[in-house]
């Protein structure tokens, strides 16, 4: 009887072994996934769980794991093992469509219909927020849209949308701009910059595996690169010559924009193109450090008359020396002091 139930219980553990992890029996004559181990997994599967693999996920064929031509799980006095790899090779059999289908295939028309629209609609919210909004997208979902397209070898028509879309999105700003009056030219530059930059520290490294396994590897460049490049020739290059005298008028007439919005956008501009400092090399030096040559001793009065010139402006505009400025401060300081002493003793 024992022997008999023995043979019952290892009768059922092949039969068991016969079948995968969903239940489809590849026949008598087959092998399950269960016995090739992890290389038989589904491609897709392993893509997943090791991001590492890298842009090469094209179908292939698992390969079988052996120890001495036999396979791992099955017992040595099996017909795995009297078969040895041409015969395993020959029962697993996999061709293009059992590779298809382990894939998950995603086709151009699925790119366009399912995995681009979100992507689309995630760089829109990015390109539009403003600082501090909630922006209801699942970056970890549009991070695996991604993985996905680059992995069912979608990079290049990928790069070519993401390019597109932003090249609408700042054509369309560019044209606000231009209907600005100047009293508000330079603070929405500001806006429009500030809003693009921040904006690309999202959307850059929710495209990073892009960036590695194609634009880096077949195109020898950077998406943030690119991207900032887009802004330089769409947006910066039509308003440079419009938006430099207003900062020049406004660097004459101290706080007329406030010192904040005027170091954003000098920075901003020198990010974007250096060679853009010759057109006011005294308005960047104030913001961007060793543009002018240094300074020599024969031009020490030069400097000290402009340093008297611009605390008389500062004078005019309300604004007191320093000693001075401290002087009123501790008078008032005294003032509120005995104010408080009278109060707490009852005095009005």
């Amino acid at each position: 009887m024992e022997e008999e139930s023995m043979e019952e219980e290892g009768g059922g553990g092949c039969e068991a072994m016969m079948d995968d992890q969903n239940h489809n029996n590849w026949g008598a004559g087959g092998y399950g996934r269960h016995l090739l181990g992890p290389a038989a997994a589904p491609l897709g599967d392993r893509l997943l769980r090791s991001p590492a693999a890298g842009p090469s996920c094209e179908p292939e064929l698992p390969v079988v794991p052996e120890a001495n031509g036999v396979l791992r799980g099955c017992e040595p006095g099996g017909a795995a093992g009297k078969g040895g790899a041409g015969a395993i090779a020959a029962a697993i059999n996999i061709n293009a469509s059992t590779s298809k289908f382990l894939m998950n295939v995603i086709t151009i028309e699925d790119y366009k219909s399912t995995y681009w629209p979100k992507l689309d609609s995630a760089i829109d919210q990015l390109l539009t927020q403003s600082p501090g909004d909630y922006i209801p997208i699942s970056y970890e979902q549009i991070y695996s849209c991604v993985y996905k397209c680059v992995c069912q070898q979608h990079s290049e028509q990928m790069y070519s949308d993401l390019i597109k879309k932003i090249t609408n999105h700042l054509e369309r700003v560019s044209k606000e701009l231009q209907a600005s009056p100047p009293d508000l030219y330079i603070e929405r530059f500001n806006v429009a910059l500030g809003q693009y930059m921040g904006a690309l520290q999202s959307i850059v490294p929710l495209f990073i595996y892009m960036n590695k396994f194609y634009i880096e590897t077949k195109l020898n460049r950077d998406l943030k690169d690119d991207l900032i490049k887009l802004f330089t020739e769409h947006v910066a290059e039509k308003h440079i010559y419009n938006l430099m005298p207003l900062l020049l008028e406004a660097q004459s007439t101290p706080f007329q924009i406030t010192p904040s919005t005027m170091a954003n956008i000098v920075k901003g501009l020198y990010t974007l193109r250096p060679e853009w400092v010759q057109m006011a090399p005294a308005l960047f030096s104030k913001f961007i450090p060793n543009i002018l040559p240094p300074a020599v001793e024969s031009e020490l009065q030069e400097y000290a008359a402009q340093d008297q010139k611009l605390q008389r402006e500062l004078m005019q505009n309300g604004f007191t020396r320093g000693d001075q400025s401290r002087k009123r401060a501790g008078e008032e300081l005294t003032y509120n002091g005995s104010s408080a002493c009278a109060s707490s003793r009852g005095y009005r």
